[in-house]
């Protein structure tokens, strides 16, 4: 054999194994991406991802994975959604940003960051706007609930249920606070949102953004005196250690958002869309179920430990104090605003 046929054999071999190289390369990073096709037992199988920013057992996840596991039924087993629990995809916002570009398929995330590129759902985080618990569902589940989800798909997303988030509270470690009065000179740890920042320095505290996992040892360290959230938040993270003083006032209830990429639903045939959209409300219920035995786990926790439970009798005070809130961030929204306000 001439040595020119043996160098073109090794050349072509070479070429062989880079080529190889390249399709994995490019396998890899499909499963980083969004869609994948695969084969399952039952035919072409589409693998898509879900992101979760809570643990395991946690009430939201219990709902995602509700929902991925009546999508593979109803489709048997065509439509395989896995749930990447515990943050694994990223954070809120870069999770969301990934949606819009059609990176990440499905995702779980709470109103209140989604209205950075929604706008109408800022509207749910006013202040005491819902008068309980009914009414916040009644709203959620209607018409309106409707046409704000719909709203999502101006920023490539596509709003698919809501979920149970309870109601966010205060609590401190310093005193008693029956009356916005009581807040004065308090500095409360708020979420990183200028609506949030608005309503506690409305009723007479200092806001101070911060991370959510750096709250306990700035409640600790006496770098803030309090700070605002559920029930489950306020015992899971141990904060109720650090600041007894628990205020039940309910002046936010946003709740939780199921969305899809709007990449992908287009994608989609209508059968495949009403079977997601059907199994996304299924799921609703079995969150909400999970949410309140999480709630009153937590309730019942926080009061044997010996905190001090203030229930807030009248909220007209509070109510007045935060119409700043109204003029400054939904002063775009009247309408919608009286629309919820009156479906009770």
């Amino acid at each position: 054999m001439s040595r020119y046929l043996t160098t073109k054999r090794v050349a072509v071999f070479v070429c062989m194994i880079m080529l190889a190289f390249i399709f994995a390369g490019c396998g890899q990073s499909s499963q980083n991406s969004g869609s994948q096709q695969t084969q399952g037992q039952n035919g072409p199988q589409l693998v898509l991802k879900l992101a979760e920013n809570q643990p395991e057992d946690y009430p939201t996840t219990i709902g995602v994975k509700e929902f991925a596991r009546i999508v593979e039924e109803k489709t048997n087993g065509r439509i395989k959604i896995e749930v990447y629990a515990g943050g694994q995809l990223g954070d809120e916002k870069s999770v969301i940003e990934a949606v819009q570009l059609g990176g990440i398929d499905f995702a779980r995330v709470n109103a209140q960051p989604l209205s950075d590129f929604a706008k109408p759902l800022r509207v749910l985080s006013l202040p005491y706007l819902f008068d309980d618990e009914e009414h916040l569902w009644k709203v959620l589940d209607g018409p309106i609930g409707e046409e704000i989800l719909a709203s999502l798909e101006d920023a490539n997303m596509v709003g698919l249920a809501y979920y149970d988030s309870g109601a966010r509270c205060f609590y401190n470690s310093k005193r008693e606070v029956k009356t916005p009065a009581d807040l004065k000179g308090l500095k409360i740890r708020v979420q990183q949102s200028e609506l949030m920042v608005g309503l506690v320095e409305a009723l007479g505290a200092s806001a101070t953004p911060m991370p959510y996992s750096e709250v306990y040892s700035a409640l600790q360290t006496g770098v803030i005196d309090g700070a605002e959230n559920n029930w489950p938040s306020y015992y899971s993270t141990s904060h109720y250690e650090v600041a007894k003083y628990f205020t039940v006032d309910n002046h936010t209830r946003t709740p939780e958002v199921l969305l899809a990429s709007k990449a992908l639903w287009d994608k989609l045939s209508d059968e495949d869309k009403k079977i997601i959209k059907e199994a996304a409300r299924a799921s609703e219920e079995v969150q909400k179920k999970a949410w309140k035995e999480y709630e009153q786990k937590a309730i019942e926790a926080v009061k044997a430990k010996g905190c001090v439970i203030t229930e807030v009798e009248d909220l007209k005070a509070w109510q007045d104090a935060v119409q700043p809130v109204y003029e400054r961030f939904g002063a775009e929204f009247k309408d919608l605003i009286e629309r919820i306000k009156a479906a009770k």
